[in-house]
C-alpha cells in the first residue's frame, strides 16, 4: 500500500512521528513523505533537516510559498501552493495520502487533489478553533477526505455531523500521546547542555500565534503579552518559541525580537525540535499562549496553561487550562492564582498511546 504523508511544518511532523515509525517498519506499506511549506524555509529553521535527522527521507520536496503576513499574501500563498500541487498530483499516484490538522497550506495541497480523486485520511478532524480561520480549513480538509481520524468521542460526533455520516470516522486518540508515552525526554542537565537553557530555574514556556479571525487586533494582543512578560521576568525565566506563518505572524516575530534586545533574560527560539519542545514542557512551571499543544500535550504531563484569547475557542478544556482575555493584568492575576494551586494529576483524555497502531490497522482494513 503506497502511502503519502503531507507535512508542511515542524509541528505536524512531530505529531506524525509515531505513525511514520510504524509505517516504515511494516512491509505492507510503501511510505513516501511529501514535504513543503516552512520545512524548506531557512527563516523558519529549515526543518526538513529534522525529518532527515529522524531517519526519514523527504522523497518529495515542494518549495511552496509561505508568506502570509497580510490577507493578500495569504490568499496568494494558497493559490500558488494549489497550483504547485496540481502539477504534483498529476504526476504522482498514491493508494492513500495522510493529511493532518488545519493549516491553510495543507488545505491548498488537499483541495488541489480533488479533481484527481485521490483518497485522503484526515487526522485531527472534528476539532474547533473559532478564533482562527484554520477552523474553516480543517473542516474543508475533512470534506475532501475519504476517512477521518479523531482524538475524542466529542470530536467524533462533531465530525460525523459535518460529513453527515457519509465518511467513516474513527476515534483513535491523539498521536501526540504516542510520542509522550514512548520518547526519551531530555533531563534538565541534558537540556542545558544542548540548548544552554537552565530549566532548574522557575520557567514559563510561551507560544503565541496570531488570531486570524480578528487579525487587526494582534498588535494590541502581543503588546499586552509582552507587557506582562516585563513583570513576569522578575520571577521567571521565559522561553518564547516563535509563531507560525499566519496573517500578522511577522509583526509578532518583529515585536518579540525587539523586546528580546531590551530584555536579554527572555529566551527566544525558532524551534527546539519535537523532543526538545516536549522535554521543555515537561520541566517548566506553566505555559502561556494560544497553541494547541497547551490542550493535548499539556494535559498529559500535566501542566497548568494560561490560554489566551479566542484562537483555540471550541476545543475541549481540561481543568489545567485557564482561558482569559489577552490583557496584561489578567495574565498576571492568572499566574498568581496558579502559584496557589496544588499539583495536578494526569488529565489526559486523548487516548492510551496506541493511536499509530490503530491507524495502520484501519489502513490495512480499507
Amino acid at each position: 500500500m503506497k502511502v503519502g504523508i503531507l507535512t508542511s511544518s515542524r509541528a505536524d511532523f512531530g505529531i506524525y512521528l509515531p505513525l511514520l515509525n510504524v509505517l516504515r517498519n511494516d512491509n505492507f506499506f510503501e511510505l513516501e513523505i511529501i514535504a513543503f511549506g516552512t520545512h524548506l524555509s531557512k527563516k523558519h529553521g529549515y526543518t526538513i533537516q529534522e525529518i532527515e535527522s529522524s531517519g526519514f527521507e523527504a522523497k518529495h520536496q515542494i518549495k511552496s510559498p509561505y508568506n502570509s503576513n497580510t490577507p493578500e499574501e495569504l490568499a496568494e500563498s494558497i493559490a500558488k501552493t494549489t497550483a504547485l500541487f496540481a502539477k504534483f498530483w498529476n504526476k504522482n499516484n498514491f493508494d492513500l495520502v495522510v493529511t493532518l490538522g488545519d493549516r491553510y497550506e495543507m488545505y491548498a495541497a488537499v483541495s488541489a487533489a480533488s479533481p484527481f480523486n485521490i483518497k485522503f485520511a484526515h487526522i485531527h478532524a472534528g476539532e474547533t478553533t473559532l478564533g482562527a480561520i484554520d477552523n474553516a480549513y480543517r473542516h474543508s480538509i475533512s470534506l475532501f477526505s475519504k476517512y477521518l481520524f479523531v482524538s475524542t468521542e466529542v470530536y467524533k460526533k462533531r465530525a460525523e455531523r459535518l460529513v453527515e455520516k457519509d465518511i467513516p470516522v474513527y476515534n483513535v486518540g491523539a498521536l501526540s500521546i504516542d510520542n509522550l508515552t514512548h520518547i526519551k525526554y531530555l533531563t534538565k542537565s541534558e537540556f542545558k547542555k544542548k540548548f544552554d537553557i537552565d530549566l532548574s530555574l522557575p520557567t514559563i514556556l510561551s507560544t503565541f500565534h496570531p488570531e486570524t479571525v480578528s487579525y487587526e487586533k494582534n498588535e494590541t494582543y502581543i503588546d499586552e503579552l509582552l507587557n506582562a512578560f516585563s513583570r513576569l521576568k522578575l520571577k521567571y525565566q521565559i522561553i518564547v518559541t516563535m509563531p507560525n506563518t499566519d496573517t500578522m505572524g511577522q509583526m509578532i516575530r518583529d515585536k518579540i525580537n525587539i523586546f528580546k534586545v531590551k530584555n536579554p533574560k527572555i529566551i527566544v527560539v525558532e524551534s527546539l525540535g519535537m523532543i526538545g519542545y516536549l522535554s521543555c514542557m515537561k520541566h517548566v512551571d506553566l505555559l502561556i499562549g494560544n497553541t494547541s499543544s497547551g490542550f493535548v500535550e499539556a494535559s498529559y504531563f500535566p501542566k497548568y496553561v494560561i490560554n489566551l484569547g479566542n484562537r483555540q475557542k471550541g476545543r475541549l478544556e481540561t481543568k489545567n487550562i485557564f482561558t482569559i482575555p489577552i490583557v496584561k493584568d489578567d495574565i498576571l492575576k492568572a499566574v498568581n492564582k496558579i502559584k496557589t494551586l496544588p499539583p495536578l494529576s494526569n488529565l489526559n483524555i486523548y487516548g492510551k498511546g496506541n493511536s499509530a497502531q490503530q491507524i495502520i490497522s484501519i489502513f490495512k482494513d480499507i
